[in-house]
């Protein structure tokens, strides 16, 4: 009898902290943003009710990715629900270490696990055209669905009238710099430049200049340095998305003898340490 005093005692201590959650799923059905908070109202109308909070870079630092429609969450936890549920979750289409938020508004809910986004497989060429077409949209720290997410105007309203840049930071309109890949591919690349790194197979670029680099890059192969990816389109243009520049074209050549600046090329990332680059095909 004691005993099971002592067992109901702590099944009420746990159910009350919230710290027992019967397993429930989340399916996306839009695309949905993914934040390291669940404060999603400090981010998106800070004080003011009218203003984006941003990190010292300028950018989102809250903000993780952006969920494709499909894409299935694991719910840990319901952290609020008094208008709307904010929940604490976690995704095979997003396995890095972090604690990740999303807004229930733009999930359906499910007793069991829903069937997992399939990756439809495009062309290199369909590929291509994505990234042409993703020219000159802004840089978004954590974004991979450039045209914007405009339901964040309606979930969380702006107290006041606000300029375009701020209602851009606001839908999260543009592409870091592994988003901008990822988009063009239908997320069927790793969405982190720490996984691309890895992904697909090595460049043989050891001991090599840039001219003789390029003569050996193939269309999409993926330029990757500590915390940034340049994506070749042919052996003498590449593409990318950096801070202040948004998405734009580069010079192949010339992009790689500015990385070789500072960076040496290798053939594997794990092979030596210090400042370097690998390039890795993972199409054809």
């Amino acid at each position: 009898m004691k005993y099971t005093r002592m067992f109901l005692l702590l099944l009420l201590i746990f159910c009350f902290s919230g710290k027992l959650y019967p397993q429930k799923f989340a399916l996306s059905k839009a695309f949905t943003p993914v934040l390291n908070t669940s404060d999603f109202r400090s981010v998106f109308g800070g004080a003011d009710g009218k203003s984006v909070k941003l990190d010292k870079r300028g950018l989102i630092g809250e903000m993780e990715f952006i969920a494709f429609p499909g894409t299935v969450f694991e719910i840990l936890e319901n952290i609020s629900n008094i208008d709307y549920s904010i929940y604490k979750v976690k995704s095979d289409d997003y396995q890095y270490n972090g604690n990740f938020y999303i807004d229930g508004r733009f999930v359906e809910i499910y007793e069991m696990r829903p069937l997992e986004r399939k990756v439809q497989p495009l062309s290199m060429k369909e590929i291509t055209d994505n990234l042409l077409a993703l020219l000159n949209y802004p840089y978004m720290w954590g974004g991979n669905y450039a045209y914007g997410i405009y339901e964040m105007l309606d979930y969380y309203k702006p107290s006041d009238e606000i300029e375009t840049d701020t209602k851009n930071l606001w839908i999260l309109k543009g592409v870091d710099c592994s988003g901008l890949i990822y988009q063009a591919s239908g997320g069927a690349t790793p969405r982190n430049t720490s996984s691309l790194k890895d992904f697909g197979e090595f460049v043989p670029i050891a001991g090599k200049s840039a001219e003789e680099i390029a003569a050996t890059v193939e269309p999409l192969d993926l330029i990757v340095i500590k915390g940034h990816v340049v994506i070749a389109l042919d052996n003498k243009n590449s593409i990318e998305s950096s801070p202040g520049t948004g998405v734009h074209k580069t010079d192949l050549i010339n992009r790689l003898n500015g990385i070789m600046k500072t960076k040496k090329p290798v053939n594997d990332w794990n092979d030596t340490k210090g400042e370097r680059f690998v390039i890795r095909r993972w199409i054809k």
